[in-house]
């Protein structure tokens, strides 16, 4: 029995340790991880998955973001959004459907505590299945493949009207 939970700053290390294992070396160097530097992820929505001994079987995190029509100046419309990433299940539980459970119950969580789009870099293939579709307008930083740029409306109508750059997120962590 697999049991999710919010993580906890105790967990830290350990999900660090599952994420260098599922993931290739280098994977801080992502853009993604440049958005997410010195941004704590949003709590509640990242989880952690232990099995019945409490050993760590997987592990999702989410970070905000802002999308701004223009990230030199910042006067620009800026919209908030969740980043979905990075989501890792320990090669001994691959094929459970755990990285599904996780998505789903996180993203759950999202909407209920208010957010309205989130985004992630992925392939679409995966993705589609929980709702994400590629976006048009919405730039992550270099060297992002902009079809890999998927997004999720948890509030119909969210992503409408929404481009620009995907930039760090800056001021305090509310539901938006």
């Amino acid at each position: 029995m697999i049991e999710l939970k919010a993580e906890q700053p105790q967990d830290r290390w350990e999900v660090e340790a599952l994420y260098d294992l599922c993931f290739a070396p280098g994977r801080e160097a992502l853009s993604s991880y440049r958005l997410r530097e010195g941004v704590p992820a949003v709590l509640g929505l990242s989880q952690v998955a232990r099995d019945e001994a409490g050993i760590l079987a997987g592990a999702i995190r989410f970070w905000p973001v802002h999308i701004a029509a223009d990230p030199d100046d910042p006067d620009s419309s800026r919209q908030p959004a969740l980043l979905l990433g990075p989501v890792a299940v320990h090669p001994t539980h691959q094929g459970e459907g755990l990285g599904g459970a996780l998505i789903r119950d996180s993203l759950a969580k999202a909407s209920e505590s208010g957010w309205s789009r989130v985004l992630l870099v992925g392939d679409e293939p995966y993705y589609v299945r929980f709702g994400f579709a590629g976006l048009t307008g919405v730039h992550m930083p270099p060297p992002t493949n902009p079809d890999r740029v998927l997004g999720l409306e948890l509030i119909e109508g969210a992503w409408d009207g929404v481009a620009g750059h995907v930039i760090r997120w800056s001021g305090p962590v509310t539901a938006a």
